[in-house]
């Protein structure tokens, strides 16, 4: 969601001014043990939105990146730190085509994480920009084949000697692009990726193949190749180029996807980018797809995507707005919906994100840690329910073990309603809590509600 009004921007020929600071970053995850990925965080300061001052080497640009990393089950800071980076000014290169570009990689847990990046112009402490966005760490290493997340760059050295750069890995030197626009000025896409546990896909003698697929924002496949390879490592890394400069201006995704059809396993990775080539006329206008939903979270989804994201979000969801979701018949139509539906949720329209959208999300996959059961996911229970509609209680009293009563729990939210309640209980013996009774309009309500959980 972060880079979306970057794009919006381009295309409907927004401007920022010039004290409004060009930040922006990128991450990906690549396998580090059986319970942490190693995570690597590209960011970049285009240096012709920030304030130049001179020493006695010349002339330069500072920033101070601000990066926090909390784990979103427990709140716990996992990184909280700042950094000061500089860049001395070309003069042989305009200002605005230089950009301050780094790396920097954290080894990081299993589950969702937030995390908060902030970029300043120290030479200018009012001009600043502060990002916030959600992930989640799956363990890369396990017993099945793996896949790294992909790594876009706008340069990449093979067999690189410069191993003291912070971007040499692998015998690689891979430069990212942070903000992940290609196109004019940038007609070349390079990609990085990681394989594990090739050996896992058999021992046999016939090839693996990988395969490459880049379709636009609506989902028409504009590359579609394989490349194979033999099974002679345990792990191996891929790297491939693509020229953009003939894209059309869109959003884009790329998928590699590591085949073994003998075995039938695999596994796939992807990412977004987005091409900026205002020059290339467009032959065919319905290529374009339509610009409400063009760079949007759904404009490369699946139905199957669509159908689950839009079941996960009934609790918050009016009888009419299932019924018109019910009666679409086509993936466009579906892709648009989405996009109008968590689009009228929005409360803070004049940022990049969509905060109402991130933030539902990462309650599922909370709902689905804390409240899973043998029988449902934690989102489908009616903990999760109340928890993705309502979020954080103010207060929970638990109580799990008592002689006289079932194992129940009281949930006060102080901030609805001037204050309500909701109480569940296992009534099985199972770990499902049922909600047995709220106070809150609209929700089970049975004011005899201890009879249910007294033990008889």
């Amino acid at each position: 969601m972060k880079k979306l009004f970057f794009i919006a921007a381009i295309l409907t020929g927004i401007i920022y001014p010039q004290q409004k600071i060009d930040f922006e970053f990128d991450f990906a995850q690549f396998a580090y043990d059986s319970s942490n990925n190693f995570v690597e965080f590209y960011y970049s300061f285009n240096q012709g939105t920030m304030k130049p001052v001179a020493d006695s080497s010349g002339s330069k640009v500072d920033a101070i990146l601000k990066i926090s990393i909390t784990d979103s089950l427990t709140g716990e800071f996992l990184v909280n730190n700042q950094w000061k980076v500089s860049h001395y000014i070309d003069s042989g290169e305009s200002e605005d085509t230089q950009s301050l570009i780094g790396v920097i990689g954290f080894i990081l847990p299993e589950g969702p994480k937030k995390i908060e990046i902030t970029g300043t112009d120290l030479n200018n402490t009012n001009n600043t920009k502060n990002i916030i966005d959600n992930f989640t760490v799956h363990p890369i290493i396990a017993d099945e084949v793996g896949i790294s997340d992909i790594q876009l760059a706008y340069k990449m050295v093979q067999g690189s000697e410069n191993v003291n750069s912070i971007f040499y890995k692998n015998t690689y030197e891979v430069v990212p692009v942070p903000n992940l626009v290609f196109g004019k000025g940038q007609p070349v896409l390079f990609y990085y990726v990681e394989l594990y546990h090739l050996d896992n896909l058999g021992q046999d003698e016939s090839k693996l193949r990988l395969n490459e697929m880049i379709l636009n924002s609506r989902g028409k496949v504009v590359i579609n190749k394989d490349k194979y390879f033999s099974r002679n490592a345990d792990s191996r890394v891929e790297v491939g180029s693509e020229v953009i400069a003939a894209y059309p201006t869109d959003t884009y995704t790329i998928i590699l996807s590591l085949i073994d059809s003998l075995n039938s396993k695999g596994v796939s990775t992807s990412k977004k980018f987005f091409v900026y080539n205002p020059e290339i006329f467009i032959e065919d206008e319905a290529d374009m797809g339509d610009l409400s939903i063009l760079g949007t979270t759904f404009g490369s989804m699946s139905e199957e995507e669509l159908d689950d994201i839009f079941e996960k979000a009934r609790y918050i969801a009016s009888s009419a707005e299932i019924d018109r979701y019910k009666k679409l018949s086509t993936e466009d139509g579906k892709r648009q919906y989405m996009n109008d539906f968590w689009k009228a949720r929005d409360q803070f329209s004049d940022t990049p994100q969509n905060e109402y959208y991130l933030n539902y999300f990462q309650r599922v996959e909370i709902a689905n840690a804390r409240y899973n059961t043998l029988s449902r996911q934690g989102w489908k229970t009616d903990r999760g329910r109340v928890f993705l509609m309502y979020g954080e209680p103010t207060e929970i009293e638990r109580y799990p073990s008592q002689i006289e009563t079932r194992p129940y729990e009281i949930w006060q939210y102080t901030d609805i309603e001037g204050g309500v309640y909701f109480i569940f209980a296992d009534l099985l013996g199972f770990s499902d809590y049922n909600l047995i009774h709220s106070t809150k309009r609209g929700e089970l309500r049975d004011d005899n509600w201890t009879r249910r959980i007294y033990v008889r």
